[in-house]
C-alpha cells in the first residue's frame, strides 16, 4: 500500500514556509525589513531558536540577507530579472520604450480585468486609496509624489489580479522604470496639461475597478497606455525640434 507514518513538520520549516509564501505573494517586498528577532519569534508563536534556523535556510537560500547593526531583511529576488548588459542595452534605444509600453499596454489591461474580477474589497479599497493620494498631490506644483503614486497605483492592481508571477515580472519592470531605463516619469508629469490628462485617465481606471466592470477596466488602462506612447513620441520630436533650433539660432549669431 502507498502510505507512510505521517512525520510531524519542524517549527523552523513552518516558518519558513510561511516567509517564503510572504515573498511570493508580495507582500514581503525586497528590502523590506523583518521585525526583530523577539518581536517575530512572538508574532510567529515559535521559540527563538527555532526562529534563527529557519532566517538561516531562507538566508542561505538568498530569499533574506543580514546586514550587521541593522537587521534582516528581504533580499533583492528582482536583481535577477534583467541583467546589467541587457539594461544598458534597452537604455540606449528608443524601440525598447515603446517595447515595454506596448508590454505594459497588455499585461495591465489583463490585471485590471482580472482584479475587477478577482480582487477582494480590500485590494479595490487599496487602489482608491492610492487613487485619492493622487488627487491630493496633483494640486501640488511639484509632480514629484504624484509620479510616485501613479506607479504604486498600477502595481496595486496588479497585486489585486492574485498572479504572483505577473507580480514579480511587473515589480521588477517597474524597478527599471523608477531607474529611468525606459523613460523619466518626471517628464510626463513636467506639463499642467498633461497631468491633468494623466489624473482624469487614473480616474477612469479606478471607476472602472471599483465598479468591477472588467471591460471598462481594461479599456481604460488600455486608453492610458496609448496616450503614454503618444505623450512620449511628442516629447522626443519637441527636443529633436529644440536641438535643430539651437543648432540654427548657433549659425546665426556667428555668420
Amino acid at each position: 500500500m502507498p502510505f507512510r507514518k505521517v512525520q510531524p513538520e519542524k517549527l523552523s520549516a513552518t516558518v519558513v514556509r510561511q516567509i517564503e509564501q510572504l515573498i511570493l505573494r508580495g507582500i514581503l517586498r525586497p528590502g523590506e525589513r523583518l521585525p526583530a528577532e523577539r518581536d517575530l519569534a512572538e508574532r510567529l508563536g515559535v521559540s527563538r531558536p527555532s526562529l534563527r534556523e529557519a532566517i538561516a535556510e531562507l538566508h542561505e537560500g538568498g530569499l533574506l540577507v543580514s546586514r550587521a547593526g541593522a537587521g534582516v531583511f528581504v533580499g533583492d529576488v528582482l536583481g535577477s530579472a534583467f541583467s546589467p548588459a541587457l539594461i544598458r542595452l534597452m537604455n540606449g534605444h528608443d524601440e525598447a520604450v515603446y517595447d515595454y509600453i506596448s508590454f505594459r499596454r497588455d499585461m495591465e489591461g489583463l490585471a485590471a480585468e482580472r482584479a475587477s474580477r478577482l480582487g477582494s474589497d480590500y485590494d479595490l479599497q487599496v487602489v482608491d486609496a492610492i487613487f485619492r493620494k493622487m488627487e491630493a498631490a496633483h494640486l501640488k506644483r511639484d509632480p514629484t509624489d504624484e509620479a510616485e503614486l501613479d506607479a504604486q497605483f498600477h502595481m496595486a492592481i496588479v497585486e489585486a489580479s492574485h498572479n504572483v508571477i505577473m507580480l514579480h515580472m511587473m515589480r521588477s519592470m517597474f524597478e527599471l522604470l523608477k531607474q529611468g531605463v525606459f523613460y523619466s516619469r518626471q517628464i510626463m508629469f513636467r506639463n499642467r496639461i498633461t497631468r491633468e490628462q494623466l489624473l482624469d485617465q487614473h480616474r477612469a481606471i479606478n471607476t472602472g475597478l471599483q465598479a468591477r466592470n472588467a471591460q471598462a477596466a481594461r479599456a481604460a488602462v488600455e486608453r492610458h497606455m496609448d496616450y503614454v506612447e503618444q505623450a512620449l513620441t511628442e516629447q522626443v520630436r519637441a527636443e529633436r525640434n529644440e536641438e535643430v533650433a539651437r543648432q540654427r539660432l548657433e549659425h546665426e549669431r556667428g555668420r
